[in-house]
């Protein structure tokens, strides 16, 4: 067992996530494009929260990242977190929820500058597919100052959301995180977190996972849209060439991981869907865990499957500490 500070050092957009349940007729109407993850801008977050009124939204505080960490923390990991928010009520609220996780952050005690905190509004429709739209607010000037080297030196694992690249000093913050953690004998994890960030910033992508990434965390699609293969099996052949290591979660038919060597197929948890959202990022947390607490890539692909099975059969992108602590037994 490692005796490293932390498990796992994320970094990411820090978002406070707004989800709630609307028709996939509001999404017509408003014209949304259904199912994706669209950044907006700020005048069109608020026509949209308007809009919705009388729907009721929870809070939480999220970000792809962020959800991985907290799902660390509440397995009982180590997890610390790089992000910004502003000082704002909505950046009060982040750093508090974070805490109440257990995740360290780089805002711990640190002033904060003046701004707009990042919001997602998480639209879940009746085929209990979610639909994104994001304003990055200040999370869109997370750059190289807002990363701990020192964190990083102290984990096993850093774990970066492929979002970062829509941004140019997001993309030298994931770069920088890469190269401390290489220096420092760190192993280096990616989501590539959403097939259309995939197939604006490809070449971004491919600059940084060819280079160094041990273990890459991506679905079906992703994948296909990274390697520009039609098949998943011409995608996970192609990824063997660029990651030394993978995952490929495939929703309800479970996950395949290439453990270096050879390919582990992971069986579903037969589950009745209400909100993917959440499902991605609980996985990459639960499989981190895993492997940075003495379980081999078939049990914590195991773990991990049946932690987004959880998280899927529910609405919001986390489970409680007592559901997590189950999942362990």
């Amino acid at each position: 067992m490692s005796m490293k500070k932390y498990n796992v050092y994320g970094v990411g957009n820090a978002l406070v996530d707004l989800e709630c349940k609307i028709s996939t007729e509001f999404l017509r109407e408003q014209q949304v494009a259904k199912g994706l993850m669209t950044l907006v801008n700020e005048a069109t977050q608020q026509r949209l929260l308007e809009a919705m009124l009388h729907h009721d939204y929870e809070r939480k505080s999220g970000g792809s990242a962020a959800n991985t960490m907290i799902a660390i923390s509440q397995l009982g990991g180590r997890a610390y977190y790089s992000c910004k928010v502003a000082a704002d009520e909505f950046g009060d609220f982040y750093l508090a929820d974070m805490a109440n996780a257990g995740v360290q952050t780089n805002l711990d005690g640190q002033a904060r500058q003046a701004g707009t905190t990042g919001k997602c509004l998480v639209m879940v429709s009746e085929d209990s597919d979610r639909t994104m739209n994001t304003f990055l607010g200040i999370s869109s000037e997370l750059s190289i100052q807002e990363l701990s080297p020192l964190a990083i030196q102290s984990s096993e694992y850093v774990y970066v959301e492929g979002y970062l690249v829509a941004t140019e000093d997001g993309f030298d913050a994931m770069k920088k995180t890469f190269s401390i953690a290489e220096e420092h004998g760190v192993r280096s994890s990616i989501t590539l977190s959403d097939p259309s960030i995939v197939q604006a910033f490809r070449p971004k992508f491919q600059d940084v996972i060819g280079a160094s990434v041990d273990l890459l965390f991506c679905n079906e699609e992703e994948a296909k849209a990274y390697t520009g293969a039609s098949s998943l099996l011409e995608a996970r052949e192609a990824l063997k060439k660029d990651a030394k290591r993978f995952v490929i979660t495939m929703g309800k038919n479970g996950a395949m991981i290439f453990d270096g060597e050879t390919f582990i197929d992971i069986e579903p948890f037969p589950v009745k869907a209400v909100d993917t959202n959440g499902a991605g990022d609980m996985f990459a947390g639960s499989f981190l865990y895993g492997i940075t607490n003495g379980l081999g890539y078939a049990a914590s692909g195991k773990l991990a499957t049946k932690a987004a099975s959880k998280v899927v059969g529910q609405y919001g992108p986390r489970l409680s500490w007592q559901q997590m602590h189950e999942l362990l037994k």
